[in-house]
């Protein structure tokens, strides 16, 4: 999955793999390309060994990354024209939350190796959904509800090919 939570809540009872491309264009959303922050810095060095690690060694890094830079997450600005208090380093915390988040998920390929599931959409989004985008797009001015059974229609044939 490429992050859209609903999909999650759709399928909880599945395991579910969170593109680990996806999640590092999140973190990396929110870090930039080229962090200054020591702790950016590091966070985004601890995302580009997602995957070759495991859940646990993945787990036990972030934990030490968290413990390292707690009190500097925690950090608090006041916004002197409304009163409101935010982190000073928002951005950093909302770039760990998402992982934080998105742990349980982000190794189902390794934890369910039997079911040869991909650790990236890749597959899905360069093969199966490159042609239903382009259905789309060839009937922009189509009915919501035909929209849809344009999809199951899609998805209906494409099972039964496999």
């Amino acid at each position: 999955m490429d992050g859209k939570k609903g999909l999650f809540k759709v399928f909880k009872d599945y395991p579910i793999q969170m593109c680990q491309f996806h999640q590092k264009m999140i973190v990396k959303r929110y870090i930039t390309r080229f962090p200054k922050l020591e702790a950016s810095i590091e966070l985004k060095r601890i995302c580009t060994r997602l995957k070759y690690s495991n859940e646990v060694r993945f787990t036990k890094v972030l934990d030490i990354w968290y413990l390292k830079y707690k009190d500097f997450l925690n950090e608090e600005s006041i916004n002197w024209n409304t009163g409101e208090i935010t982190f000073t380093h928002k951005r950093l915390v909302s770039a760990y939350k998402s992982l934080r988040t998105n742990l349980s998920n982000l190794f189902t390929y390794k934890n369910y190796s039997n079911l040869s599931i991909a650790n990236t959409t890749n597959d899905i989004n360069g093969g199966v959904f490159s042609h239903l985008k382009k259905l789309a797009k060839v009937h922009p001015g189509i009915l919501e509800n035909m929209k849809i059974k344009i999809i199951d229609e899609f998805f209906y044939n494409y099972n039964n090919e496999l």
